[in-house]
């Protein structure tokens, strides 16, 4: 690329990725105002992981279109947009008194989060392919956006009520909008003719077994950070006792490294390919949530010297940890599910790029109210974990059957070599 070009591609990437970061940290709203909110409504764990929850089946639902529109008019405006669509109910969220009012609200909120299938074709395609995991990885950190709210919306909640988180947030909302329309392109080469169809023609990418497989890595590595993004707060309050303000600085110890340290999962799948990475990244997080599943536990033994009781269980310090090395592997790997898409359907990216990132999204949606369920019907936290741990069983295996056992996980692949070919 010229150098004018790279200067380019350059301001599309940073003021891209700092609307993602923003629209991110929207979506992820409830998961800090949903804690007074529940004391306030007076919710079961249930109702509770289905407001959390609600957002995101709307950001998941406009992908697919989202991405289309992006293929065909351009991801300049289709981002610009979509963003402004998200001022006005951001706004009234900080009106709304029932129940009810915050799910419809909540369902408008969520088009913030299909703003992640119109950014990645959007930013891939300003760069060469040998560069676009690094490009996608670096967009896709606005994944953080989920720690900056958790560093934000605690603050404001304590000082002056969680009635100021939704008006400040769609004041910043606004302006990043402004921002990244003066600072983004558009070019016209990127944009894919209509000859090749509409919705019902794009989604035939759905009878592809390889998009299915990708479709079931993304709602664990995307899904799962998702759910437990907008579920941890509540869950050190709950667990550990913590006030609100050091539950989100620790939840935050998750949501930060998975979501910026996806730039180096994107490298780390431009240099190693999309297997290897996502390979390991599954078996890092099954080890992870085996730890993460084992509930608080207190028994008894007869010994010799009489009953003896023992308590096994993570203490805030451990669990915390755990959780880090967590949100660091599912960075990496969501940043390598979409190296596959990259190097498998690289005029189909927008679309493709949206069935996955649908998955991802109805992940999301379906695991913090699965979460509440479990919680209201075991009482156990804990069992958020033992969901995830057979989900990451799924993949592992389904995995293994048809990639793993053609390919030399360990050895040498050719850099820049197509992956996730064989299925």
């Amino acid at each position: 690329m010229s150098s004018g070009k790279n200067k380019q591609a350059l301001s599309v990437l940073i003021v891209s990725t700092l609307a993602f970061t923003v629209c991110f940290m929207v979506w992820m709203m409830f998961g800090v105002i949903g804690i007074p909110l529940k004391k306030e409504l007076g919710l079961s764990a249930t109702q509770f992981g289905l407001l959390m929850a609600t957002p995101v089946l709307t950001g998941s639902l406009v992908r697919v279109p989202l991405g289309i529109w992006t293929d065909r008019f351009g991801g300049r405006i289709v981002l610009f947009i979509t963003m402004l669509l998200c001022v006005v109910p951001i706004w009234l969220m900080a009106y709304a008194t029932e129940y009810w009012h915050f799910l419809v609200l909540g369902l408008f909120v969520g088009l913030a989060g299909g703003t992640f299938s119109v950014g990645t074709p959007y930013v891939a395609r300003w760069f060469p392919r040998d560069q676009q995991g690094f490009a996608m990885g670096v967009f896709g950190a606005g994944n953080s956006g989920a720690a900056v709210n958790k560093f934000i919306a605690p603050v404001i909640v304590v000082a002056v009520g969680w009635t100021m988180v939704p008006q400040v947030y769609a004041a910043i909302m606004l302006g990043t909008a402004i921002i990244f329309w003066l600072g983004s392109a558009h070019d016209p080469a990127h944009l894919v003719p209509a000859t090749k169809g509409g919705f019902m023609a794009q989604m035939q990418a759905l009878k592809d077994p390889r998009v299915l497989k990708y479709c079931q890595y993304y709602s664990i590595v995307f899904g799962g950070y998702v759910a437990l993004a907008l579920w941890m707060v509540q869950y050190y309050v709950g667990e550990y006792g913590l006030d609100i303000r050091v539950a989100a600085l620790l939840a935050a110890c998750f949501s930060l490294p998975g979501g910026v340290l996806r730039a180096i999962g994107g490298w780390l799948s431009d240099k190693h390919g999309a297997h290897k990475v996502t390979w390991w990244v599954m078996w890092v997080s099954w080890i992870c949530l085996f730890l993460l599943s084992y509930p608080q536990t207190e028994f008894t033994i007869q010994t010799i010297t009489g009953p003896q009781t023992f308590e096994i269980g993570l203490n805030v310090y451990s669990f915390t940890a755990l959780m880090f090395v967590l949100g660091i592997a599912w960075a990496f790997g969501k940043a390598s599910v979409f190296k596959y898409i990259s190097n498998d359907y690289p005029n189909n990216i927008g679309t493709i790029s949206g069935i996955v990132g649908l998955a991802g999204g109805l992940g999301g949606f379906v695991l913090p109210i699965m979460f509440g369920y479990l919680l209201d019907l075991t009482g156990i936290r804990s069992s958020a974990f033992m969901l995830l741990y057979g989900v990451v069983w799924v993949s592992l295996i389904w995995m293994y059957l048809t990639e793993v056992r053609t390919r030399d996980v360990l050895g040498g692949e050719p850099q820049g070599a197509v992956v996730g070919q064989r299925s």
